[in-house]
């Protein structure tokens, strides 16, 4: 089998191959004795099936699997004497068929078009810049999280004076267009608390001052930029119906509230620690993630390099399919919301690309995790759940999630490799401006 390579351009190549027909029909006529001495047809008794009746009802598809099994190895055979490395899967198409009114050739011809791989050149990571926030978990910042936790456990009950900022309201409401109600403007027993932005800004400004029972009839319009193209910029009226306003009442910092946050004693100055080592860890994440974003893009300024589309493409499918589940888990149907390929492409586009920074950086600079490292990043995940011991012991009889946490290893040392190359200085942060960033 001849096969030969054109560059149809930076990543793009074309095999032109040859299989013999006389090999293929060797081949065929293997695999039809061999499926004659067991196939099984009405008639006859097992393996006593006449060759041509055999050759009727299997020739076709053995044929086309053994010329699928020869083309594959003619491929795989080119491209490893060629020394290519192919992205995604190639497009094989038949160049002549298997005879013609003349003389009948003595092979079939093939091309298979296809992307390699690209050549990653790593430029000077001196030039580029990272900023490592530094933040110290001080009394105020626990004081902010107790907060937080207090808020998170209001409990609610009915008032009759007017609703306000922070109360909670539930109302049935009917909004028209043009007169004409229209989808997803109306609900029942909606609930929300007034001032948080669930609701358009109108919607709640109007409803502030309304008391259990009441109605109210007003007119807002959507803001131009609104998430539903058909809405946006557009007037409506709604009628809304207050059928409750709750006022909220947030825990007292003591001994129960204690026990509620798994302080079995109750004790108040046992559980502020607590919670002050869960923010310290949360801000050393935090920090984390902030560099590594810095160190992910430090590499792609110094690596700029063609990605293969096939791959671009293929991620950003991955990306979509990932979207469609995720409005599915939602309850919305992903054919009412459809997704454009083009809204995925510039994040697919960046994750081919340092998938495949990373897998050089990590094969040239021998960077692949110790096991220490990666028990080390589960440890430090089992520290937040109620029993350490057994969420490793999960971690390690789970191979999936063992493969995430050497992944993130692998990750982190390459960051920290970048880190090492790049100029970091280190800058203060608010608790706010830190924790506030997602």
């Amino acid at each position: 089998m001849a096969a030969q390579v054109e560059n149809l351009g930076t990543l793009e190549r074309r095999i032109s191959m040859s299989v013999p027909l006389v090999e293929i029909e060797r081949r065929v006529d293997e695999r039809l004795k061999q499926l004659a001495r067991n196939v099984k047809l009405a008639g006859f008794r097992p393996g006593k099936v006449p060759m041509k009746i055999v050759i009727q009802q299997y020739g076709p598809q053995v044929r086309s699997e053994v010329l699928s099994d020869a083309v594959q190895k003619a491929f795989g055979d080119a491209i490893k004497e060629a020394n290519l490395k192919v992205a995604g899967y190639p497009r094989i198409e038949q160049k002549t068929e298997a005879s013609t009114e003349s003389a009948p050739p003595q092979a079939l011809e093939f091309s298979a078009t296809f992307e390699v791989y690209p050549e990653i050149k790593l430029g000077n990571l001196s030039s580029q810049s990272i900023e490592r926030p530094q933040l110290a978990v001080d009394d105020a910042a626990v004081d902010r999280t107790i907060e937080v936790l207090r808020k998170q456990r209001t409990t609610w009950s009915a008032v009759t004076r007017p609703a306000q900022d922070g109360d909670r309201v539930t109302v049935d409401y009917e909004g028209r267009i043009a007169g004409e109600r229209f989808e997803g403007g109306s609900g029942t027993g909606t609930v929300f608390v007034l001032g948080e932005g669930k609701m358009l800004p109108a919607f709640e400004a109007s409803l502030r001052g309304a008391k259990t029972g009441e109605s109210k009839t007003f007119g807002l319009e959507f803001p131009a930029d609104y998430g539903r193209a058909e809405l946006a910029g557009k007037g409506a009226s709604f009628s809304v119906s207050v059928t409750q306003v709750e006022e909220g009442v947030m825990p007292a910092v003591d001994g129960e509230f204690a026990r509620r946050l798994g302080i079995a004693d109750g004790d108040v100055e046992k559980m502020r620690a607590e919670v002050k080592a869960n923010v310290e860890r949360e801000v050393r994440k935090r920090v984390e993630a902030r560099v590594k974003e810095q160190a992910l893009q430090a590499l792609l300024a110094a690596a700029p390099l063609e990605l293969p589309k096939s791959l671009v493409q293929m991620e950003t499918q991955r990306l979509m399919e990932r979207a469609a589940a995720d409005l599915q888990a939602r309850g919305l149907k992903p054919d009412k919301v459809p997704l454009d390929p083009q809204v995925f492409e510039a994040g697919a586009r960046k994750r081919v690309a340092l998938g495949l920074i990373f897998a050089e950086v990590a094969r040239a600079e021998n960077l692949q995790p110790k096991p220490g490292q990666v028990r080390a990043l589960i440890d430090a995940e089992a520290q937040s759940y109620e029993n350490p011991a057994e969420v490793v012991k999960w971690f390690y009889l789970q191979p999936e999630r063992l493969s995430e946490m050497e992944s993130l290893a692998l990750e982190a040392n390459v960051v920290e490799w970048v880190a090492a190359r790049a100029k970091v200085t280190e800058k203060a942060v608010s608790f706010d401006e830190l924790m506030g960033s997602g």
